[in-house]
């Protein structure tokens, strides 16, 4: 997908996981700027990276509901995440080693192939200020009400 010739049919998603602690209380960020939507959701304890595979996951789930199966079928797909250990995992750049991760994965490959075309961009973390927010705002919610 080439940024110049950016068709309706393209969808970019910005994607940011997050634990405190590594393992720890962990959430996602996901925000889809062409359909103008903010999602996050805290989780529970988890690694960084479960998060950010799990955003992942995320993401792909709230496109499909929002624009449908048919539309899902002719829409290309971009997930942008600042975590180059993922997106070159699931480029297939990377082999995946880390056993915990592999549902995840499976799970992601099964979503894309929902999608007209799927590709993963690693960009800097400050392009990706938002899902960073929505993530640490679901993080001190969470910690917010197990503190009352």
């Amino acid at each position: 997908m080439e940024k110049n010739n950016r068709k309706e049919k393209d969808v970019i998603i910005y994607t940011d996981g997050g634990s405190r602690g590594n393992p720890g209380p962990a959430a996602v960020g996901v925000y889809i700027p062409v359909l103008n939507k903010k999602y996050s959701e805290y989780f529970g304890a988890a690694t960084n990276n479960i998060a950010e595979y799990r955003a992942i996951v995320f993401a792909f789930k709230k496109v499909k509901q929002i624009i449908g199966t048919k539309k899902a079928e002719q829409t290309n797909v971009e997930i942008r995440s600042d975590s180059q250990l993922i997106v070159n995992q699931l480029s297939g750049y990377f082999k995946l080693k880390e056993e915990e991760l592999f549902p995840f994965f499976i799970q992601i490959w099964n979503l894309k192939q929902d999608f007209l075309d799927v590709r993963f961009t690693h960009i800097p973390r400050e392009e990706n200020r938002i899902a960073d927010a929505l993530v640490n705002e679901a993080l001190d919610e969470a910690t917010a009400r197990t503190l009352l």
